[in-house]
């Protein structure tokens, strides 16, 4: 246990860890121009976090959004462990006609895991999100030829879809955390004032 919360512990201070890490060669850049390599971790960081910032407040309205307005018995019927292999095709057209880096899919996986998509067919989801992507097939295309994309498609689609019963074998029970994550981070979890009794 004490193990686990030094992890806990090592992985909330990671991001803060790299981002000093970041400004420091940055610095040493400014201080030794001879010294490119600093800058172009900070450039190539400066990019990656204004792009962030352009697409994850859209993707985290949009998720709660879906929180709200879909239903859980929707999302059940459709993409639960019922739907079988009819959920795929669905899976695969939700995927193909979002756009955004691969980051911006992990919001949408977790929303419909909450709503009861099976472990399955979240990752049948990120895998179509990742290779099948409408925007990703015309630039394919455009520069390699629809041969190639289709030779691509033709060998992904079964692998990820392989990937997703595998994963569904391992952990068949599997639901993702509520928030605030829990008894395994003390400092995450609320304090709950227990009432005191005062004996007459």
């Amino acid at each position: 246990m004490k193990i686990l919360r030094v992890v806990l512990r090592l992985k909330s201070a990671f991001p803060w860890v790299a981002g000093g890490a970041v400004l420091l060669l940055w610095a040493a850049s400014r201080l030794w121009p001879e010294f490119s390599f600093g800058e172009r971790v900070g450039r190539s960081s400066l990019g990656m976090l204004l792009e962030m910032a352009g697409i994850l407040p859209v993707m985290f309205i949009l998720v709660g959004l879906f929180e709200v307005w879909v239903p859980r018995a929707s999302i059940e019927r459709f993409l639960g462990r019922e739907a079988g292999w009819k959920a795929v095709p669905w899976l695969i057209l939700l995927a193909t006609l979002q756009a955004g880096p691969l980051y911006g899919a992990f919001p949408v996986a977790i929303g419909l895991a909450r709503k009861g998509c099976s472990p399955r067919n979240v990752f049948i989801y990120l895998g179509a999100f990742s290779s099948l992507k409408i925007p990703l097939l015309t630039f394919e295309v455009g520069f390699l030829g629809w041969q190639f994309s289709l030779a691509r498609v033709l060998i992904s689609l079964p692998a990820f879809i392989l990937v997703g019963v595998l994963v569904d074998r391992l952990v068949p029970g599997w639901t993702p955390p509520e928030f605030p994550t829990s008894s395994l981070n003390p400092a995450l979890s609320p304090k709950i004032e227990q009432p005191s009794n005062v004996s007459r």
